[in-house]
């Protein structure tokens, strides 16, 4: 089933590149390693990068509990997240027409600090396989002072929407015989070999999951 429009995800321009399809959004979600977190903070719009992690149909995004958007969360904090991804540069003939193949997703919401210990150790667990699928079981589990110190906060995906934009450039007719070269530059995301800390034994290797990384 399809997440239903809303007047707050229903975009203004460019409406046919609008998805709402769940396999399109989760697909961006899982694929983006960064997101930006969008609410009010005394009266002034405040947007932070953070990480995520999406399980099932909620939306874990950390944060530290010193943090404002963590402090003013207890009680449902509106919020915007957004995350894109770049897949290349649309190069047009006129400047106007200049633009990205992208896919982006928004997810508008009241967010909900989670306090159940299962659940905060679950979406800690998800935002470290995010970044790197297998990692939650290939390290130190967080202590107590260290659970403590750590925020999650979690969004339900129920106002969603995806936009894509691909293809070439959209020039005018009358610009097509002008000199100048048109087209799309890809764009990808490559992992380069891992390197190891300064100080770690050097009879631990590199796991599978980073010597193979790809996204």
């Amino acid at each position: 089933m399809d997440y239903r429009p809303t007047s707050r995800t229903t975009p203004t321009r460019y409406r046919e590149r609008a998805r709402y399809d769940r396999d399109t959004v989760h697909r961006i979600l899982d694929e983006a390693l960064i997101c930006h977190l969008g609410y009010l903070g005394a009266g002034r719009p405040v947007v932070l990068p953070t990480t995520h992690a999406r399980l099932g149909e909620t939306l874990y995004l950390h944060g530290s509990t010193g943090s404002r958007p963590m402090r003013g969360a207890g009680a449902g904090l509106p919020v915007c997240v957004t995350a894109t991804l770049v897949d290349g540069l649309v190069l047009a003939r006129s400047a106007l027409h200049h633009s990205l193949v992208y896919r982006s997703v928004v997810v508008v919401g009241d967010a909900r600090l989670v306090d159940d210990p299962a659940e905060k150790s679950r979406a800690l667990a998800g935002l470290l396989d995010h970044i790197a699928p297998g990692r939650a079981a290939d390290c130190r589990a967080p202590n107590a002072k260290e659970l403590a110190a750590t925020a999650v906060l979690a969004v339900d995906l129920l106002e969603v929407s995806a936009k894509v934009r691909d293809g070439g450039p959209v020039d005018e007719p009358e610009d097509y015989a002008l000199p100048h070269w048109a087209g799309v530059v890809p764009l990808t995301l490559t992992a380069g070999v891992p390197i190891p800390a300064d100080d770690l034994d050097p009879a631990i290797p590199a796991p599978g999951y980073l010597t193979h990384y790809s996204r």
